[in-house]
């Protein structure tokens, strides 16, 4: 197809009558590009293969072997195959009934015959650009949503405010990054974000999982293969290195990779050159890399597991996550943020979070951390049907690290000593009655001495009920 082709819309004419077919084709030549079908399955096979903006079809074809009409068989198939695309019907003049059925079941509009070219090609053009508009707001909606840059890594903790510092000043760079931290954390997030703020922004982002692709299969994967390069190589295959040219390249789990392929990648980190398997011809590719690993990657140097050299050509700019556990003041604020997300994706009203469950939630140690947090709150807002997100459906194990309590006379709760949690709970008092007192009171100064955030302490002394 031509370039000029390829301006135009594509107009899909769907009917058995031959001599039809050309008046329409000569009717939409001239400012559409026009493709053709006998059939439903024709049709089908042209949504399938090719790109269509606009459907025109009779509604009269013939029915097929179980006796549907082909006619309104092929508005379904417009609907599953490529549900944007605007189906415009041709009916009778005495079918206009028929017509309207049409548009219930999902037409975009209907002509008649016999037809006028001008008409024909006006409606035609006016769905064409329907279907364009939405198009193009789709792409601007998901440009909007997809590129959010490092807003999408919520918290203020300083501790992630550090790597978020460095990281804004890295993306600036085309400068190799390896990311470090526990499973769940947003290493992914974090490389994508780094893309996003970068200069490389309108090219690709391709992020492969090192753990998840066999051995066998990586090298395939990482720098694609020829045609017959081994058994089941029915055609050349372009890699993840080809795939991300001119723009980033995420390596994750890193450290999962074979001793071959490190030399491999050593060789391309080094000269942004390699050859397909079973290939010849050396490629070249502009990328930036960004790798990532949940191992410590210098104390599997040390065990001879991943090579030097290697980790020193990505260790150019290192940024390491924290854990979750680590950033507990961000926790009512990913939560608020998981709880608006997941009732948006399921349908459900927006729910405020308890206070008891805020305090759980920053009791609890995370060992998947962010990741595991989002699951959290993804099973209340599907679990809880109230204007309330609470306990109850909190997972057992979550519940079981929960501080027991009793109450003094006075009504006042105090912790259950004789449990580890409750005498967690009660040391945390104890320490925070000292520091208020050495501080005479000065909330500030007696936080600082603690070494927490003012808002840590101010909910230690709302949920331990320390007053005076």
């Amino acid at each position: 197809m031509s370039e000029q082709a390829r301006d135009k819309a594509t107009v899909l004419i769907v009917d058995d009558d031959q001599v039809l077919r050309r008046q329409l084709y000569w009717a939409l030549d001239g400012e559409h590009h026009v493709v053709e079908a006998e059939t439903r399955a024709g049709a089908v096979a042209q949504l399938q293969g090719g790109h269509v903006d606009v459907v025109l079809c009779d509604l009269h074809l013939p029915p097929d072997l179980d006796g549907i009409s082909e006619g309104l068989a092929v508005i379904e198939a417009a609907r599953a195959e490529r549900p944007s695309v605007p189906v415009i019907v041709i009916t009778g003049t005495h079918s206009k009934q028929v017509a309207l059925e049409a548009i219930r079941c999902g037409a975009y509009g209907f002509f008649e015959k016999p037809f006028n070219e001008e008409e024909v090609s006006h409606i035609a053009k006016q769905a064409a650009r329907v279907r364009r508009l939405e198009q193009e707001n789709l792409r601007l909606r998901a440009t909007l949503g997809a590129r959010q840059g490092f807003k999408r890594l919520c918290g203020s903790a300083p501790v992630l405010e550090r790597v978020l510092k460095q990281a804004r000043a890295v993306a600036e760079t085309n400068a190799t990054v390896l990311i470090a931290g526990e499973n769940g954390t947003g290493k992914e997030i974090l490389a994508c974000a780094i893309h996003e703020e970068s200069a490389r922004a309108s090219g690709p982002f391709i992020a492969v999982s090192c753990a998840a692709l066999p051995e066998t299969l990586i090298e395939s994967e990482l720098f694609g293969h020829e045609k017959g390069a081994f058994t089941g190589a029915a055609g050349l295959k372009r890699g993840r290195f080809e795939l991300a040219d001119g723009g980033t390249l995420f390596l994750d789990e890193i450290g999962e990779l074979s001793a071959n392929v490190q030399v491999k990648l050593l060789r391309v980190l080094q000269e942004r050159a390699f050859e397909r398997l079973g290939g010849t011809k050396t490629l070249t590719v502009d990328i930036r890399l960004i790798a990532a690993s949940n191992r410590d990657l210098e104390q599997e140097v040390e065990a001879g597991r991943f090579r030097r050299d290697l980790f020193y050509r990505l260790n150019v700019v290192p940024l390491t996550l924290p854990p979750l556990r680590e950033r507990r003041d961000d926790i009512p604020m990913l939560a608020a943020h998981f709880a608006a997300k997941s009732a948006e994706k399921h349908g459900r009203a927006l729910a405020q979070l308890e206070p008891a469950l805020i305090e759980a939630l920053q009791e609890y140690v995370w060992p998947g951390n962010v990741r595991e947090l989002e699951n959290v709150i993804e099973r209340l807002v599907v679990l809880t049907t109230g204007p309330r997100l609470g306990l109850e459906y909190l997972p057992e194990k979550m519940l079981r690290t929960l501080p027991t309590a009793t109450t003094t006379p006075g009504g006042v709760p105090v912790a259950d000593e004789t449990t580890f949690e409750g005498a967690v709970l009660a040391l945390k008092r104890r320490l925070l009655i000292n520091a208020l007192h050495s501080e005479h009171g000065n909330k500030a100064a007696a936080a600082k001495r603690l070494g927490i955030s003012r808002s840590y302490m101010h909910r230690l002394i709302g949920d331990l009920h320390i007053s005076g």
